[in-house]
């Protein structure tokens, strides 16, 4: 009896995190839906984030130049009390233009707490790629395209680092580059700016 009161607890725990999970990504969607950015509003973020990612990225200019298309998603916001969430906007740039805008969000489990915001430059270094991402319903990192996140220590080449990943993407906040993070999970969808 006692192991199948157990059983019971963890399953209902289990299914009171999963509901909380979809609680708050839903509120994230929503917020991010009710409150999202203009096109001029996205277009600026992108500006802000590409000039920070010029600074603290050596070779930066260099995987511009290579990549056949940029999505560059700033100020991602993360909000986590046990389960966390990730909400942000940004604008796919090919040639240096904007082509189109997307959303991104993400959840996770586990102890966290605390909320930041952080650019996410992808770089998609080949056409295949970069078609699969823009004509896809729904994209999700991990499942419809691997995403290789690069972390440069000093002195080290960004393009180098990258090797022939198709995909790859530089997590940073004001303090730099960020280590140990996953977009796995991460999914983008292409928003409608002519509301």
């Amino acid at each position: 009896m006692k192991l199948s009161a157990i059983n019971k607890t963890g399953k209902c725990t289990r299914s009171l995190n999963v509901s909380i999970s979809a609680v708050i990504l839903l509120g994230l969607i929503l917020v991010g839906q009710s409150f999202g950015g203009t096109a001029k509003e996205i277009d600026a973020s992108a500006d802000a984030a590409m000039d920070r990612f010029y600074k603290q990225v050596k070779d930066a200019k260099e995987v511009v130049q290579k990549a056949k298309g940029m999505l560059i998603m700033p100020n991602v916001k993360k909000g986590a009390l046990i389960v966390g969430g990730e909400y942000g906007q940004g604008a796919m740039r090919i040639g240096g233009k904007t082509v189109d805008y997307y959303s991104m969000i993400s959840g996770s489990v586990g102890f966290q707490i605390g909320g930041q915001a952080k650019d996410i430059v992808i770089a998609f270094m080949s056409s295949d790629a970069l078609n699969k991402f823009r004509d896809s319903k729904g994209w999700e990192a991990g499942v419809d395209g691997n995403v290789a996140l690069i972390t440069v220590g000093a002195g080290e080449s960004a393009i180098t680092a990258m090797g022939n990943d198709p995909i790859v993407a530089f997590v940073f906040d004001v303090k730099g580059l960020m280590a140990d993070m996953s977009l796995k999970g991460a999914k983008f969808n292409k928003l409608d700016m002519s509301k």
